[in-house]
């Protein structure tokens, strides 16, 4: 969405899947569209590593903050693995969710403490992908997060800037145009099942507040 409240780009995806890997196919819309993207506003969800060098490449700055867990180490094989910002778990590339997580190691000790996530191990052992993730015979199936990484460091540094606080505070544009997608034109909840349905459904409503909010800016 532009600054001016326009949708440029969406996605539709099923429930389980993070937010963060549609980013490069949304800017990349956005831009087949004609826009001049300098600036990606979000929430935490968009801040992994990737969407940070792809950002970096393009001389983009990403308002988002990092997650807290990310915020306190690097991710190992972070680009397998996708952060899911409202269940507060990893998904594997398989797409299972992890079903707990803790918090291993002890503070003020010189070392760094890591986020241990949890997944089903017994829908590891028939998984398709499990070659090179999950160990035959092992009873359960881990990932860990822990030390920053140069661009994450960047990040933290950038989000204490006053431009990055300034830019922050246009977030609740976003907040707001989901609110009226829902609320004003019924996206909050599915009229049809399935992916192609959803997407015909927001494609509409979508076109819908588009079409007032370019009437409301040339009125």
């Amino acid at each position: 969405m532009t600054e001016e409240r326009i949708i440029t780009a969406a996605v539709v995806t099923s429930a389980e899947k993070g937010d963060g890997p549609e980013l490069p196919k949304l800017l990349g819309i956005s831009q087949e569209n004609g826009i001049e993207v300098d600036t990606i506003i979000g929430d935490a969800a968009y801040s992994g590593k990737e969407n940070l060098k792809l950002a970096s490449s393009q001389n983009i700055a990403i308002v988002a903050r990092l997650n807290p867990s990310i915020a306190q180490g690097l991710r190992k094989e972070e680009d397998k693995f996708d952060y899911n910002k409202d269940a507060d778990m990893f998904v594997c590339p398989a797409g299972h969710m992890a079903i707990r997580k803790a918090r291993q190691g002890r503070k003020n000790i010189g070392k760094n403490q890591v986020h241990t996530y949890y997944f089903d191990v017994e829908k590891c052992k028939v998984c398709p992908l499990k070659e090179g993730c999950y160990k035959k015979g092992a009873k359960t199936k881990s990932y860990s997060v822990s030390i920053r990484s140069d661009i994450h460091q960047e990040q933290i540094s950038f989000q204490e800037t006053d431009h990055y606080k300034e830019k922050a505070k246009h977030r609740y544009k976003i907040e707001a145009k989901n609110s009226e997608l829902k609320n004003v034109h019924g996206y909050g909840r599915a009229t049809a099942y399935g992916i192609e349905n959803m997407q015909m459904q927001g494609a509409m409503a979508i076109f819908a507040v588009n079409l007032k909010r370019i009437l409301k800016l040339k009125g």
